[in-house]
């Protein structure tokens, strides 16, 4: 597995906010977490990284969304029930990971996410799944 800074891909960051529970990094229409290690991800972390893509992302756009599993941590998948409650939507949802308990989180996050949410075992797949989609959407609306 790799870290986002890893990637060549990195040179096209636009800002890192970093957190107690992980950090998130922004791109033109992605974003990309890493969750620190025994985290039990709630809706209260969520929510300061929604207002975060708020700040960075001013417009409405399509948002692409990867959370790469680098370290094993758990999500409360019916706090995605709280994300739409809050009109909150992602365009496009992804999953990089083969921590313990990756998938079976993942399978339950499917349950409640509302769009299209993919798995991936490399997070450079992940991006250009994510980057294709982008731009799929971008042509369509010329």
């Amino acid at each position: 597995m790799q870290y986002v800074k890893q990637l060549d891909y990195f040179k096209n960051i636009r800002e890192v906010r970093e957190f107690e529970f992980g950090s998130f990094y922004f791109f033109d229409g992605l974003v990309i977490s890493e969750i620190n290690k025994g985290v039990f991800f709630r809706w209260k972390m969520a929510e300061k990284a929604v207002k975060a893509a708020k700040e960075f992302y001013k417009e409405e756009q399509p948002i692409a969304y990867i959370s790469n599993r680098i370290h094993s941590y758990t999500v409360a998948p019916t706090d995605w029930l709280k994300f739409y409650n809050h009109r909150h939507e992602l365009a496009y949802y992804s999953v990089v990971g083969s921590t313990k308990g990756s998938l079976p989180s993942t399978l339950l996050e499917k349950m409640f996410f509302k769009g299209s949410l993919m798995q991936f075992n490399e997070l450079d797949e992940a991006i250009a799944w994510s980057l294709e989609k982008l731009e799929a959407y971008n042509s369509a609306r010329l």
